[in-house]
């Protein structure tokens, strides 16, 4: 049966009900990967892994992401110091995303902000101001 706008594929049915972590990368190899803060909540940064890093990230508990500027694996926190450990790792039902909650040691973007979201929309729709 063809996809409609109500009916999901079999295929996705089964990845969505399934306790197998069976990740969907796109095209490049990649899959988003969101990290939040283990204690707070709080949103820190969007990366891609490929499974490679997934792999690593796993196995160690030490977060590892696929750099595309650098064309490489990047252990978050190899030169900064601003490490990453893997608390706990959600899927979404797709399993096309990915949400790491984190113990964050100092911050995690590269600007030295805590977060990578620390600017906002004003009300206007026309200004980014920090938070």
């Amino acid at each position: 049966m063809a996809p409609t706008a109500n009916t999901v594929p079999s295929d996705e049915i089964s990845i969505g009900n399934t306790s197998e972590l069976k990740p969907v990368f796109n095209a490049d190899g990649l899959i988003p990967t969101i990290a939040q803060d283990n204690s707070t909540g709080e949103v820190l940064m969007m990366a891609w892994m490929n499974a490679e890093a997934l792999k690593i990230t796993i196995t160690t508990r030490r977060v590892t992401y696929w750099s595309r500027s650098r064309n490489k694996l990047w252990e978050k926190g190899e030169t900064s110091g601003q490490t990453q450990e893997l608390i706990s790792l959600k899927v979404d039902c797709d399993q096309d995303t990915l949400l790491l909650k984190v113990k964050q040691k100092g911050s995690a973007c590269h600007t030295g902000e805590r977060t990578c979201f620390y600017r906002v929309l004003d009300d206007k729709g026309e200004t980014l101001m920090r938070c």
